[in-house]
């Protein structure tokens, strides 16, 4: 599904998935990228009629991705086997594999050729020569559990990583290693970097909750404020033109017993649009 952000208006086709990660358009295409838990599969499928123009086995349960600039790639973390998948968008098919492990969760490239990927188990940043295709190393997350989302921001000089113990970790990436933790809300699963604004975004599902970051100055990235949201809101985009955040989210059932959380209600899909207050 997608929305047309001038109209609001939503396309009436819906593009086939199971357990759906990531959703990521291309660049200069009317291809968006959307990765498959259950299957395995990263797929290509026309945004417009939600067709499935391509599909590539990339490994177990392919969670998060993203585009590096440097080599035009897309870059898949699989989560279930701890690579990390390459594959080309022209030509849709696989380009190669990088062998990471421990639980991949969100990554970022840095434009030159790095990526930088949280390992939720591992409680560490991986850094990956995405040219040379290899791990170089890992950054560790003293204090942090469960690292998902993850943010490059001032000017590629820190990262923000959101962690499940609800605290966010700032990085020195020159430095590799923590310079600073603040508070945050529960179940976050991304950062979202406005460097336009000097803003990130932490959304945080468990709590309903948005935390907000100033990041204008990458020696005292600080946090400023929280806005209540919804419950299930953890994930979401900004649109760097206007500043508007789109948060996805749905109302939930009661957990069934042994489940961590409750199935959405049927008809209760919403996108929360949060918009910069104009001064």
């Amino acid at each position: 599904m997608t929305v047309d952000l001038a109209s609001k208006s939503v396309t009436p086709a819906l593009a086939p998935a199971h357990r759906a990660h990531a959703v990521l358009p291309l660049p200069g295409s009317k291809e968006i990228v959307e990765t498959d838990g259950e299957s395995g599969l990263t797929r290509f499928i026309d945004s417009a009629t939600g067709a499935v123009t391509a599909e590539i086995a990339t490994g177990a349960k392919p969670d998060a991705a993203f585009v590096d600039p440097a080599t035009g790639l897309v870059v898949v973390m699989n989560a279930g086997d701890g690579m990390v998948a390459l594959v080309d968008p022209a030509t849709h098919k696989l380009a190669g594999k990088i062998e990471v492990g421990g639980g991949l969760e969100f990554g970022v490239a840095d434009g030159k050729g790095l990526g930088y990927i949280n390992l939720e188990e591992n409680n560490a940043i991986a850094v990956v020569d995405l040219k040379a295709r290899r791990l170089l190393k890992s950054i560790a997350l003293p204090g942090c559990e469960g690292p998902t989302g993850l943010a490059l921001v001032a000017g590629g000089t820190r990262l923000i990583s959101a962690c499940a113990n609800k605290v966010a970790m700032i990085v020195d990436v020159a430095a590799s290693k923590v310079m600073d933790s603040f508070a945050i809300g529960t179940d976050p699963d991304a950062v979202l970097a406005d460097e336009k604004r000097g803003l990130a975004f932490i959304p945080c599902g468990g709590t309903g909750t948005l935390e907000v970051v100033d990041i204008k100055d990458g020696r005292h990235i600080r946090q400023i404020g929280t806005i209540e949201t919804q419950v299930g809101a953890k994930t979401g985009a900004i649109d760097p033109r206007d500043g508007r955040i789109y948060l996805p989210t749905a109302t939930l059932a009661a957990p069934e017993p042994g489940a961590k959380r409750g199935k959405p209600l049927p008809g209760s899909f919403v996108v929360l649009v949060l918009a910069p207050v104009r001064s």
